[in-house]
């Protein structure tokens, strides 16, 4: 192991995760940016786009759950594995469809395969990470989401204008085969991983009361189990009512931007650029929030409780974007929300991983996952309905406006119903 790693090889564990984070992103946003392309090839409607958004839902929705278990039973280190072949294999299938239904299939596919990468993520953070750095480290990882939603317009339209959509979709999707060859050579549990200081290990395993590392092959929860816990349903509410706006922020944006501010899109586009960066400030400064508050001597589940108010609080003025017309001051707006969306991200990925023994952690965020998935179906049909009946009318950019309002309120409303499911803060123990 490289003296550069010594002490600190969990950083390089954070890294790899970025990376496979930044990669799932800019797959399954790659149809959001060609959507204006693809709906006259295709002669797509609103409702047809929407309909395609809910199949890779559903297929996330059900992979998540079905992930999450299967990484508790084989281990992080194969699970990854799994998961990230599946969804790049998947993401260039893409390249090779030619139909409305083909999509449709391409992209279930797709959100099989990529529903194993939070389950694993969260997993591998809780194996090399004490409970301090949790909130931190997740924030870090989950940082990958909005460098991919940032990547990923900056890239595609090069891609489109010197080779087309196929190509996009081919290039895109291959980035995972490639990052499969680094984790499956540097990643290892660390109990296992070869070449760790004592130092490190003995950080890494503080506080964990004697729980191991490793994926104990002992299985004595079952899903019917986990529902029986009001901590699991606290999970299950919080990414049910606020995963979907997080969905819509990156499969109708760059929509909203091309059909309301006329942007060209064989360009950067940089509003969508302004936004995902903010979100990457967002994630790992709302993990910093956190792990600050623990430091100070908060305990941990008020830490992330506090910290996820404040984060919601500061969502709520995007509903303004309805009264204003000039497209720099929304870019702030959507900015903010989408920063604090990721900010709340990882504080809730992070409380399974304070209230769940390790064992169950890929379960539970599983769940939760799909959850959140389950509103992902859900919302799509809202938001394709309201723009289309608002298209009818001649003003699409209304149905934008109304679609603001309720990403502006949906996380207060998360947030209360998920303090008075679980008001004391109690840890499961099993």
């Amino acid at each position: 192991m490289p003296q550069l790693f010594r002490g600190n090889y969990r950083w390089v564990i954070v890294t790899l995760l970025f990376f496979a984070t930044s990669i799932n992103y800019i797959d399954r946003q790659v149809i959001g940016l060609l959507k204006p392309i693809l709906e006259v090839d295709f002669h797509w409607n609103e409702k047809d786009y929407g309909y395609i958004v809910m199949g890779f839902q559903a297929s996330y929705a059900v992979g998540l759950l079905v992930f999450g278990r299967f990484i508790d039973s084989i281990g992080t280190k194969l699970g990854y594995s799994i998961s990230i072949i599946f969804w790049s294999l998947a993401a260039m299938l893409h390249a090779l469809v030619k139909s409305t239904f083909g999509f449709g299939l391409a992209r279930a596919a797709l959100g099989l395969g990529e529903s194993g990468n939070f389950p694993a993520a969260i997993k591998a953070v809780t194996e090399w990470f004490p409970k301090q750095e949790r909130a931190l480290a997740t924030g870090l990882f989950n940082s990958g989401t909005n460098i991919g939603a940032v990547a990923a317009p900056l890239l595609v339209p090069l891609i489109l204008a010197e080779y087309g959509w196929r190509a996009a979709f081919f290039a895109t999707g291959a980035m995972g085969l490639i990052w499969f060859f680094f984790w499956w050579f540097l990643f290892e549990i660390p109990s296992r991983k070869k070449g760790l200081m004592a130092d490190e290990l003995k950080f890494i395993q503080q506080g964990d009361k004697g729980e191991e590392h490793e994926n104990s092959k002992q299985r004595d929860f079952s899903w019917v189990k986990l529902f029986g816990y009001r901590q699991t349903w606290v999970f299950f509410v919080g990414k049910f009512l606020t995963d979907p706006i997080w969905w819509f922020f990156l499969f109708w944006l760059p929509d909203y931007f091309t059909g309301t501010f006329h942007l060209d899109l064989k360009k950067p586009g940089w509003p969508l650029v302004i936004v995902y960066t903010a979100t990457s400030i967002g994630s790992v400064g709302g993990g910093y929030l956190s792990s600050y508050l623990i430091g100070r001597g908060w305990d941990a589940l008020k830490a992330r409780k506090t910290s996820m108010l404040i984060f919601a609080i500061c969502v709520v003025p995007v509903f303004a974007a309805r009264y204003i017309s000039n497209m720099w001051v929304i870019v702030g707006l959507i900015s903010l929300a989408a920063a604090s969306h990721q900010a709340w991200s990882a504080n809730i990925f992070t409380t399974v991983s304070d209230i769940f023994p390790k064992k169950a952690i890929s379960s539970v965020v599983g769940i939760g996952g799909m959850a959140g998935a389950a509103g992902g179906i859900l919302f799509p049909y809202v938001v394709s309905t309201i723009l289309q009946c608002f298209k009818d009318a001649g003003n699409k950019a209304g149905g934008y406006n109304v679609i603001f309002i309720i990403c502006a309120f949906a996380y207060i409303v998360a947030w209360i119903i998920m303090h008075l499911l679980s008001p004391k803060n109690k840890s499961v123990n099993f």
